[in-house]
């Protein structure tokens, strides 16, 4: 399977199953992805010079195998079969 960044890919499990979303980043040692607008949470900072801090949404990193690819080569392919 291959997974990189910018492709789109569909969740497989957990709470946004069956969403899809753009490959932000990946962590090929730990097996690990993050997809836009998909897993995420709520962190909170403290405020800095630069940060005005408060609560920040972010996306947090996905498992690779609950990922699958569903770019548009791919689709072309399944429907050649």
């Amino acid at each position: 399977m291959k997974i990189k960044k910018g492709i789109q890919v569909k969740i497989l499990v957990g709470k946004d199953k069956g969403k899809t979303g753009e490959v932000l980043e990946i962590i090929r040692k730990e097996n690990l992805v993050k997809v836009k607008s998909i897993n995420m949470i709520k962190r909170h900072t403290k405020p800095t010079k630069e940060n005005k801090g408060g609560i920040i949404q972010k996306e947090n990193f996905i498992h690779l195998s609950n990922v699958k690819n569903i770019d548009n080569k791919s689709k072309k392919k399944e429907a050649k079969k």
